[in-house]
């Protein structure tokens, strides 16, 4: 992922997958002089985003004038009479674009969170045009060939070695944005561009239309028969929000409401309904079906990539990943594939036994997986869901997350109300250094799910830190989608959410430890198959003693979770490991093969079909993300033909978590500092796999992997 600020447009699509959707403008330029989006950030913290003066309105104007205004910092760059330098060329392009880095980092959060009908009207029309822009740049014959001067000067060894890493990141990443490419190929490679930020914008708005328009409704109190009080209360809500008069509850289209209620609802005919509705989203053959969407994003990205010299479009995206290669990435999912499925087979042989002991006279579908996991889960582990969720508040976890910022990386947090918010439901923290009392940046939380708001969970950056000329302090955010209950009243998550918290948080605790010099060089401005790893080690700390009895409380008698039930959840932690892993690994297995196919002309679905069933993909479940739904690699390019970035991820986290294990223990302060110095703090300084051996002392092994995993090791 390279996030340079000419770039911004293209470092947004790569970073943050349904985002990938952009502005425009076509007002004279003296309006924008008076545009509060252009205007330098002021107020305390290093100035803060103005979210109490954004109008969409603004919008259009306020990206076309900072997009004049740097194509003639650019121009000016292209144009300097001096020889090409580091300074006058490289460093003087991670100036370049400030003003359009402030409008779009606002943009691109309206469009994850505040996506109206009159901001998608914008988005659809700008898409196409940012791309244009960023075309210009990295086509800039006179641009790319004082940037090619610097990186072949003999000088650059005098440079340091954060200054010849920023050198390598512009002449790569523009060498494959089609820099050396002749005059026909780079319009054509434009036109390519300009269609397909198109498309990832109407995907992502179908997308986005399907989850925010559909919903089911509970009817009667015994459509909520199995369901927790907290779950009836947060359908009931959802009813109020959506306006539905006279219904018991409904369930929402995301997976923050259907996963819950497939867990626990015992009437099979409405979680079968449930079900297909959220696995076919984008895939039901109406205005909004996105399957002939993704046969046209696959066909330009074949183009391009034949354009640019790739084989394919996933040996383009890989050239400078961690993997290097697809097929490396598929030797690794094609390691882990059989033990995933074998366990499949035998988690769906326990469920079909047990409800052939009580009489069901079903055979096991997808919309019974979840369910009769969770008996099987009781029936061998003495552990119901329902009796752990009372101890997890959304509240107390996330201050469990405070908790371990502070132990492991001397961060603490307070919370600021001096500064605007885009929604009420926004909270702001203001981050410090423990020991020093030294500003470190903000910290925005965004926790509940609304119209308009993309479906998941995931972190941002509105500013990145760097100290060129100055220091600069960066502001994160981690946005999620839990539904809200009754007012007042605590929201209880599920060990997976709160699983899933730590995560996100982990990538906001990347981006704040960052200690760099460079923009570009910045916070999670990584490898895409190694930015996941700082956040999934984070995940291994939720579950230490010292978290779970200081604020694993129980929500009505304020006691911390039984050491019992935590030995239950202990003991039960490769459980359902074979639905977990092949729902993602189908889904990744899926996004290599599609990236794979080169020209000819896919048929998603047929497609999607044909390959599970070579690869033996069990009938009881199905992707984690099907392809019309696959945000993650057609809203944008980000995370296509890099799905796999997980798994890839998870083993480095799985081998680096035992550098504390083999020490002192989770919090042990040696390790945790040889984590920051080496793996939070230097963002892309250092080439990755570098960094993880200054941390760990050699290369991670995959063993580590399939231990966590509960699968074995061959």
């Amino acid at each position: 992922m390279i996030k340079t600020k000419f770039l911004k447009v293209a470092a947004a699509i790569a970073a943050v997958f349904l985002l990938a959707n952009m502005f425009m403008f076509s007002e004279k330029n003296s309006a924008a002089a008076v545009n509060p989006l252009t205007a330098e950030w002021t107020g305390p913290y290093g100035g803060v985003p103005p979210f109490d003066k954004v109008k969409v309105a603004d919008f259009k104007p306020a990206i076309e004038a900072a997009m004049t205004e740097n194509l003639a910092e650019v121009d000016k760059i292209a144009s300097d009479p001096e020889p090409a330098s580091f300074e006058n060329t490289i460093a003087a392009m991670e100036r370049a674009g400030s003003t359009l880095s402030r409008v779009l980092t606002i943009y691109y959060l309206w469009g994850g969170n505040m996506a109206t009908p009159d901001y998608q009207i914008v988005q659809r029309e700008m898409a196409p045009k940012l791309a244009a822009f960023n075309d210009k740049i990295t086509q800039n014959e006179a641009l790319f060939k004082r940037i090619e001067a610097v990186y072949n000067s003999p000088e650059k060894a005098k440079l340091t070695a954060e200054q010849q890493r920023l050198a390598w990141v512009y002449y790569t990443n523009f060498v494959r944005s089609g820099a050396k490419l002749d005059a026909a190929k780079k319009k054509r490679l434009g036109e390519i561009n300009q269609s397909l930020a198109g498309l990832f914008t109407k995907f992502g708005q179908n997308l986005l239309a399907e989850e925010n328009g559909q919903w089911v409704v509970l009817q009667t109190e015994a459509d909520l028969a199995g369901l927790s009080q907290s779950l009836k209360d947060a359908a009931a809500a959802a009813a109020v929000t959506k306006k539905v008069d006279g219904a018991a509850g409904i369930i929402l289209n995301t997976r923050s409401s259907v996963d819950p209620f497939l867990t626990d609802s015992t009437r099979r005919d409405l979680r079968e309904k449930v079900w297909k509705m959220f696995v076919n989203r984008g895939d039901n053959a109406n205005q909004y079906d996105n399957n002939s969407t993704v046969t046209e994003i696959l066909q330009l990205r074949a183009e391009r990539a034949n354009l640019l010299g790739y084989k394919t479009h996933a040996h383009w995206r890989l050239e400078n990943a961690m993997a290097k290669t697809p097929e490396r990435a598929l030797e690794l999912m094609e390691t882990v594939w059989p033990a995933a499925i074998a366990r499949v087979k035998e988690e769906v042989a326990d469920m079909q036994a047990l409800a052939d002991k009580e009489g069901a006279k079903i055979t096991i579908e997808p919309w019974d997986y979840r369910f009769y996991m969770e008996k099987v889960r009781k029936a061998k582990f003495d552990l119901d869901q329902n009796e752990v969720k009372p101890y997890l508040q959304l509240d107390k976890i996330r201050e469990a997350m405070f908790f371990v910022a502070g132990e492991v990386f001397n961060f603490t947090f307070t919370p600021v109300t001096d500064v605007p918010v885009f929604h009420p439901d926004v909270t702001v923290w203001e981050v410090k250094d423990k020991t020093s009392g030294k500003h470190i940046g903000l910290w925005y939380f965004d926790p509940y799910a609304r119209d308009g708001k993309r479906s998941g969970a995931w972190m941002n950056a509105y500013r990145d830190q760097e100290r060129m000329d100055k220091e600069i302090t960066t502001i994160v955010s981690n946005n999620s989608n839990f539904v809200k209950g009754k007012p007042g009243e605590p929201v209880l998550i599920s060990w997976d959410d709160a699983t899933t918290m730590f995560h996100e948080f982990g990538h906001a605790l990347h981006g704040l430890s960052s200690n760099v010099t460079y923009p570009t060089l910045s916070g999670t401005a990584v490898a895409r198959d190694y930015v996941e790893f700082p956040s999934q080690l984070l995940e291994h700390w939720f579950s230490t003693p010292e978290v779970l009895q200081k604020y694993a409380l129980h929500y009505q008698t304020g006691k911390p979770i039984p050491q019992a039930l935590v030995d239950k959840i202990k003991n039960a932690s490769t459980f359902n490991q074979g639905f977990g892993t092949t729902e993602y690994l189908s889904s990744a297995l899926i996004d290599m093969k599609l990236h794979l196919a080169g020209s000819q002309k896919i048929d998603p679905d047929k497609f999607e079909r044909e390959t599970l069933a070579s690869l033996g993909m069990p009938k009881e479940l199905v992707m984690r993300h099907r392809t019309p739904q696959f945000a993650h690699a057609f809203g944008s390019d980000g995370y296509s033909a890099g799905y796999y970035s997980y798994l890839w991820s998870d083993v480095i986290t799985a081998d680096s978590f035992g550098a504390f294990t083999e020490g002192k223990g989770p919090y042990d302060k040696a390790v945790g500092k040889r984590l920051v110095d080496n793996i939070f703090s230097v963002g892309n300084t250092i080439d990755p796999t570098e960094a993880y051996r200054k941390f760990r002392g050699r290369d991670p092994k995959v063993e580590a992997l399939m231990k966590k995993r509960g699968f074995p090791i061959k």
